[in-house]
């Protein structure tokens, strides 16, 4: 069967894997020159099977109001770029932040992460890719009692869940994280969770498209694809500057990008380009480095490890497809990295980058079926593009194959918002 995935990010190109395994004959588009060069070139870095939790969440809209107050702030606002969409896109947020709708979105990303985790497992043992892997875990340190009380309901959806985790002491921190003795006195306990890990999504998408390669998947670069042809409750047809591509299904991987082909064939996905930040530094002393993950609670900032760097991210900034690198953003992320690891990297040498997280209001990817038969979707992961890559993408390529996926499909289709 032919497919044709439109996208090369982390999920186009994990997506093009598992099809390509299945014995398809795979071909990706993108409009770039190599796979991985916009929202996966610098994410943070994390890959967060149990970390995963809904950004729509009880207490967030009163939050944020504090945090539009603060000059080091987990969230901003850039008015001047908001339209229609954008003010939609909120308005939806705002009515996940329930406790009801929390606790089923948490499931669902929960389900998707964990299943992610178990692709990883395996993938890592057949392949032998280049990534900066660690799998040491994940450490959020509360700098007040107040933030460490708070956790107690996270804490509870943890135990509900089943997911291994550990409310650790200072000294308990220091023991995950020796650097942390040198600022001991700025941390008050930690929530530490074991099944976490950290690596590099540029080195391991990268790595990947060439495995696809060897099994004959085809990358048409530098090609943009201009519209959707449809007949019948069909796709007939890519329009691209390449010419007309034709297959037998379609798989769109095309993040924050998905909406605009789709809008006009009638498919109205409420995904948003929520903009990040990361620094990536080479450490300048290996005994002030972080060795896996430490989240920030308090600025939502994750200072994240790979061997011979640290990479610094955070920031949500609602500014639509405003790709400007601002200054001041900057040095919202450096304080954490300065704050809790002084000294570890070169913080003055380090790239500054900013990239569009395709997030949907309830934080759960869109996948699966459309009002088309072979058009298929892979997007609106959100900030875990990366963690639950691999398995969306075997989740996509059964349904593609017509095998009937591991975990269960309940709620994780565009229809839920229909």
């Amino acid at each position: 069967m032919k497919v044709l995935v439109l996208g090369s990010g982390v999920i186009g190109v994990t997506t093009a894997w598992y099809l390509a395994k299945a014995g398809n004959e795979v071909t990706v588009v993108d409009r770039l020159d190599t796979p991985a060069t916009e929202t996966s070139y610098a994410n943070a870095g994390m890959l967060s099977f149990d970390y995963s939790t809904p950004w729509g969440a009880p207490g967030v809209p009163v939050k944020a109001v504090k945090w539009m107050m603060q000059d080091i702030s987990p969230l901003y606002f850039n008015v001047r770029d908001f339209d229609a969409r954008t003010i939609g896109w909120m308005m939806k947020m705002l009515a996940q932040c329930t406790p009801q709708a929390f606790d089923v979105n948490k499931e669902r990303m929960l389900r998707v992460a964990r299943y992610s985790a178990e692709c990883f497992r395996e993938l890592n043992s057949e392949l032998s890719l280049d990534y900066d892997v660690r799998m040491k875990g994940t450490l959020e340190v509360f700098r007040s009692q107040k933030e460490l009380d708070g956790a107690a309901s996270d804490v509870a959806i943890l135990q509900r869940c089943n997911v291994p985790h550990e409310m650790v002491d200072v000294e308990t921190c220091i023991r995950h994280e020796p650097a942390l003795a040198n600022v001991k006195e700025k941390i008050v306990g930690g929530l530490y969770l074991p099944g976490d890990g950290t690596g590099d999504c540029h080195k391991f998408t990268k790595g990947l498209a060439e495995e696809c390669k060897k099994l004959g998947v085809r990358f048409m670069m530098e090609t943009e694809i201009q519209a959707i042809e449809t007949s019948k409750g069909k796709v007939t047809s890519l329009k691209t500057t390449a010419g007309e591509l034709k297959a037998d299904k379609y798989v769109v991987a095309l993040g924050s990008y998905a909406p605009h082909l789709l809008d006009r064939i009638g498919i109205n996905l409420p995904i948003y380009p929520l903009k990040g930040y990361s620094l990536t530094m080479p450490i300048l002393d290996e005994s002030k480095a972080p060795v896996s993950t430490v989240m920030d609670q308090k600025y939502k900032v994750a200072v994240t490890r790979f061997d011979d760097r640290i990479r610094v991210g955070g920031i949500a900034e609602i500014a639509n497809f405003n790709k400007e690198l601002n200054p001041r953003r900057r040095g919202a992320i450096e304080f954490s990295v300065k704050d809790l690891f002084p000294g570890a990297g070169d913080v003055d040498g380090a790239e500054f980058w900013t990239g569009l997280r395709p997030m949907t209001p309830d934080s759960v990817p869109i996948l699966g079926e459309t009002r088309y038969d072979n058009l298929i979707l892979n997007s609106g992961h959100g900030t875990l593009g990366w963690t639950m890559s691999l398995g969306t993408s075997k989740y996509i390529a059964d349904m593609v194959n017509g095998r009937k996926p591991d975990i269960s499909p309940d709620g994780l289709s565009v229809a839920r918002y229909h």
